[in-house]
């Protein structure tokens, strides 16, 4: 059984708290329980935080432009953004508290700026956002910490995601790529799962995955079907907060109920095979059909095609055997629809 890599994204979840970001951490913590089979299964691997460096976000017109919205934090943009960020050292307290509950730390950079950050802390992964692929000084020194990185294929076609990897490969090649469509929420006719294939067949030397942005919880748990081995999705601990990402992403019991799902599904998948499994032997020899006769049989009488149909259960003779059935005497009194079994032919 392979488990899937499951990230919680919390982006800009906490509302630039960090006791809610600590919040959404406990909350992906939380042990999961299939009820049916009384399983207990694994949590999320990993959260997610987002650092920005709001001196290389955006122009200074954009930054400075009115941001007037319900899920604004700010008069302007830039204020909007500002509102939104945590700084490093709360970073940092998220980071210890992710640690001490059992799980991994992923960091998206979004500027060369931001790096600054690793001197308080090395995440086990680092991420890059599907805007930043095609900045390739950010990926270079993101590439020299050799930090493991993930990238998301959100905005990239082909030729975009190669220059991407040529450049991070000349420092290492620990690299993940997640499918991913930049559409939020995305439309499902928009979300093209196949393309995990595609990266599985012409990347496979990478972890494949997907970073998901529909509604719900079915995608995700399609593509684990489909190969993908890590799962990126938004978590927050109330989709009805104030926040752009707030109602795309999963609350608490969307957030266990993918869990349950995508654990099971990792279970149900198997191996590539085909067998009897050792748990149906009693359902089969119930519902199973034998060689069972049409009339009463008597002793001396000799059994022929005609006095032959299938009955359950599934213990004696089947079809394919009636060879060893036609023909022979019966020894002792079957009854009419009854299995013929071996003690009563001779």
């Amino acid at each position: 059984m392979k488990e899937t890599y499951i990230i919680g994204e919390i982006g800009q979840n906490h509302n630039g708290s960090v006791d809610i970001a600590k919040l959404i951490v406990d909350l992906v913590a939380r042990p999961v329980r299939e009820e049916v089979f009384g399983l207990d299964l694994k949590p999320m691997n990993a959260i997610k935080l987002t650092k920005r460096d709001l001196s290389e976000e955006l122009t200074t017109s954009q930054m400075n432009q009115l941001y007037d919205n319900p899920n604004s934090f700010g008069r302007t943009y830039g204020e909007h953004r500002a509102a939104l960020e945590l700084s490093e050292e709360e970073h940092f307290e998220v980071y210890k508290h992710t640690k001490s509950l059992g799980l991994e730390f992923v960091e998206t950079l979004c500027a060369i700026g931001c790096l600054s950050m690793l001197k308080l802390f090395t995440p086990d992964y680092l991420k890059v956002a599907s805007r930043d692929l095609t900045n390739i000084p950010l990926l270079e020194v993101m590439a020299e910490t050799k930090i493991p990185i993930i990238l998301s294929t959100g905005m990239a076609g082909k030729k975009e995601l190669d220059d991407a990897l040529e450049v991070i490969t000349r420092y290492h090649s620990n690299i993940s790529i997640l499918h991913c469509v930049s559409q939020y929420p995305t439309h499902p006719d928009n979300l093209n799962l196949r393309t995990i294939g595609y990266l599985k067949k012409h990347y496979g030397q990478y972890r494949i995955g997907f970073s998901d942005h529909t509604i719900g919880i079915s995608a995700p748990i399609v593509a684990v079907g489909m190969g993908a081995e890590i799962i990126e999705k938004h978590i927050t601990i109330d989709r009805h907060m104030k926040g752009t990402d707030q109602i795309g992403s999963l609350g608490p019991d969307g957030v266990n109920r993918m869990l349950r799902d995508i654990r099971v599904t990792e279970r149900w998948l198997g191996t590539e095979d085909l067998y009897v499994d050792q748990s149906i032997q009693s359902t089969k020899i119930k519902l199973e059909r034998s060689i069972a006769t049409k009339r009463q049989m008597n002793p001396g009488e000799i059994i022929k095609l005609e006095d032959l149909h299938m009955l359950s259960p599934g213990d004696g003779f089947k079809w394919s055997e009636r060879e060893h059935i036609i023909g022979r005497k019966v020894k002792e009194v079957i009854e009419a629809n009854e299995i013929i079994y071996s003690k009563s032919i001779e």
